[in-house]
């Protein structure tokens, strides 16, 4: 079967595509999985051009979703034929987890799914949303589960909140679909006059150019009306100090990455004189993910699929990720 290792130094240059055996018939307990699509992830990036180290050979990518193609000894609740999506984390993580949150992480601590077939526990995978495509499915492991717990596990997010999502990134589209969805306004920002029309298309009620206001934090408070009760903060020591700044009283920030870096200055006074809700978050639990895969079973949001590309080009997807032209998920075929 083809799949792709990483070769040391990681680089998107060193990526390998290579033939390996298929697995054996799986194990007690275990399904194997012919898998159809992925979807990138800045994680995956990171792994694949050497920011998070990783084991030489390893085979990246964290997302996946594919068709059930044989069944071990124990597993049920699953058919031949079924179609699933893999889990950022396997188990939930914890203070009693020991070393690397990311140890037990597909394509990262551990081989992922650059490969067109696999056996895992059947406990790591959830069925997919009925009706959706491999390629949809896909996007849902790590962005879709992220922008889902940003809001409503974490953020109980209630019908007539505003909302306010930064860019037009997997997390942002999917985390704009949910709380239109559930009832909320939407604020978005963007760079892009392009961009910016077509978050308008997807429901949000205003959209703010960054590059051209630069104060975007105050002017989302204001279109608010008193500040914001979410934000999926998604850019780090950039755009905190701004997404703070955007809040009212009370509100809640879902730190989800740092796109811009880790560090600088963080303006406390405004966390204690608005009573602000901070919190850090890493994707989700597979029993989140079951939970998602039903809601969006009884909701219109179908992810927004910039474009694909074959499992041999993963450099060139990457470098399109990274180019910043995408609006929505990249995803990989198999």
């Amino acid at each position: 079967m083809k799949a792709i290792r990483i070769r040391h130094p990681a680089t998107l240059d060193s990526l390998e595509l290579v033939d390996m055996a298929p697995p054996p018939p799986p194990g007690p307990g275990e399904i194997q999985v012919r898998v159809r699509a992925s979807s990138l992830n800045y994680h995956d990036y990171s792994v694949c051009a050497g920011l998070i180290p990783t084991a030489d050979g390893r085979i990246p990518l964290s997302d996946a979703a594919g068709e059930v193609v044989a069944l071990g000894e124990g597993v049920s609740g699953l058919a031949l034929g079924d179609l699933v999506i893999g889990t950022f984390f396997p188990r939930p993580i914890g203070r009693h987890v020991p070393g690397s949150v990311f140890a037990l992480t597909p394509g990262d601590g551990a081989d992922g799914y650059a490969r067109e077939r696999i056996n895992a526990p059947a406990e790591t995978f959830t069925r997919a949303p009925a009706g959706w495509s491999a390629e949809e499915a896909a996007t849902i492991p790590c962005a879709g589960l992220t922008a889902w717990r940003a809001l409503v596990v974490d953020g109980a997010l209630k019908p007539g909140d505003t909302v306010l999502v930064l860019g037009t990134g997997g997390v942002s589209i999917y985390a704009l679909q949910i709380a239109r969805a559930a009832g909320a306004r939407v604020i978005a920002t963007t760079s892009s006059d392009a961009k910016a029309e077509r978050l308008k298309a997807l429901g949000a009620d205003h959209v703010i150019n960054y590059r051209s206001d630069p104060e975007w934090g105050k002017t989302a408070f204001a279109l608010a009306g008193n500040g914001v009760d979410h934000v999926v903060e998604i850019g780090g020591a950039a755009t905190l100090p701004h997404s703070l700044m955007a809040c009212g009283f009370g509100g809640h920030v879902a730190v989800i990455g740092g796109l811009s870096g880790y560090g600088g200055e963080v303006p406390t006074v405004l966390i204690l004189a608005r009573q602000l809700r901070v919190q850090g978050l890493l994707v989700g639990t597979p029993a989140h993910q079951a939970e998602f895969v039903r809601a969006l079973e009884t909701t219109a949001i179908r992810p927004v699929i910039d474009r694909a590309f074959p499992l041999a080009d993963l450099a060139e997807a990457f470098r399109h990720q990274l180019s910043g032209r995408h609006f929505g998920k990249i995803v990989v075929t198999l």
